[in-house]
């Protein structure tokens, strides 16, 4: 273990040296710009009941090109070399072209969904180096669609607001209501068209998607957001045409899902806290589908995250720790998670080191299914 870390960091280290910076050309009202972001991290898992297992990674690999050539316009395209699955060689993730004009943004194309205060905050933004219940496509948030956005806010910032209209996608898994985005779209994907909105309220001024107070300004959030997505029973793959399910029950077809989270943020003297809950109501095409989350066909699946983290040494060292839960109809007992962390910063969220070891308890609401992990990553943002 310790020679492994040892290797680890020397990877790290290397993976994160400041070898390139990112530039903007610029001509006039027209530019473009590139960047993206390096992230190296190793992975070990500790299950109660069975053998550890450990690799070293790309998590993240995401250049991206920016630019405009008319004002008030711009196009945005980011792909993934990291985190590509299947067939899927290089992962879409932003790709969009998006006017802002008289205090209003209007997107179109492949762009977060507003929904989730954690899944709104970017990855190169996250005190943990993974991210929680909350902000996990996999339970719920349905991260990046392809569809159209309008995004507003008062004159004074404390109040914002967006709306979303998308094609989404679910990869049906009776363990999860994993969303996943068109534009990267599989086989047996189920597809259906979804609309959501978000509002926050800023009582001390505009408090930006960032996690980690690097300024000791107090700030704070409150936000309330919804949606709701329904199939349009264009790929239905594993449910016949007489509504009985044909994938042993691993894979069920998704109905529909609706969502609302309720979360907050705070930020001051170099603390800073997240909390968040959402809820989701989902049901299977086959009302008879028990297995995984499922429960005659539907679930109720709630979780929650408390985050904090206090920065010991301002701008250099954060300590930070979470605890998350989640539950579901079909599970015997809630799967919980606790975590503690560090966060070392050599240029803010530019370059970083992070831990994270994470306490999983009855996981996928098994009981006694309990693992132990250990997050080690390195951040290069350019």
């Amino acid at each position: 273990m310790n020679n492994k870390l040892i290797t680890t960091a020397i990877m790290l280290g290397v993976a994160s040296a400041p070898a390139m910076a990112g530039v903007t050309y610029k001509d006039g009202d027209s530019y473009m710009k590139l960047g993206g972001r390096i992230q190296l991290q190793y992975h070990q898992a500790s299950p109660d009941n069975g053998d550890s297992t450990d690799d070293i990674f790309f998590r993240r690999l995401r250049p991206y090109i920016e630019g405009s050539i008319h004002p008030e316009w711009k196009g945005k395209f980011q792909w993934d070399m990291g985190g590509a699955t299947g067939d899927n060689e290089v992962s879409i993730k932003d790709a969009y072209m998006q006017n802002k004009s008289n205090g209003l943004k209007m997107t179109i194309g492949n762009y977060l969904f507003p929904f989730s205060r954690e899944t709104l905050t970017s990855s190169k933004y996250q005190q943990l180096v993974e991210r929680t219940f909350v902000g996990d496509h996999n339970y719920g948030s349905p991260d990046r669609q392809a569809g159209i956005y309008f995004e507003g806010h008062s004159e004074d910032k404390k109040i914002d607001w967006a709306l979303g209209l998308a094609d989404g996608r679910i990869d049906p898994d009776d363990d999860k209501i994993d969303f996943d985005t068109a534009v990267n779209d599989q086989s047996d994907w189920n597809e259906g068209k979804m609309v959501g909105a978000r509002v926050s309220f800023h009582p001390f001024g505009a408090l930006k998607l960032s996690q980690g107070d690097f300024k000791g300004e107090q700030k704070a959030a409150v936000s309330l957001a919804a949606f709701s997505w329904s199939n349009d029973d264009d790929n239905n793959t594993y449910t016949n045409a007489s509504g009985t399910d044909t994938s042993g029950g691993s894979k069920p077809d998704v109905d529909s899902v609706t969502g609302v989270e309720l979360g907050g943020a705070f930020r001051n003297a170099g603390f800073s806290v997240d909390i968040q809950y959402n809820i989701f109501n989902a049901e299977t095409i086959d009302k008879t589908v028990t297995s995984g989350m499922y429960k005659n066909g539907e679930t109720e699946l709630t979780n929650y995250a408390i985050e904090g983290g206090y920065m010991v040494i301002p701008s250099k060292l954060e300590l930070v720790a979470a605890i998350s839960s989640q539950d579901a109809d079909g599970y015997t007992e809630s799967w919980d998670k606790t975590e503690i962390g560090a966060n070392w910063f050599v240029h803010k969220h530019d370059i970083k080191y992070q831990l994270t070891y994470r306490i999983n308890e009855s996981m996928k609401g098994i009981t006694n299914n309990d693992e132990d992990e250990l997050f080690v990553q390195a951040q290069y943002v350019f």
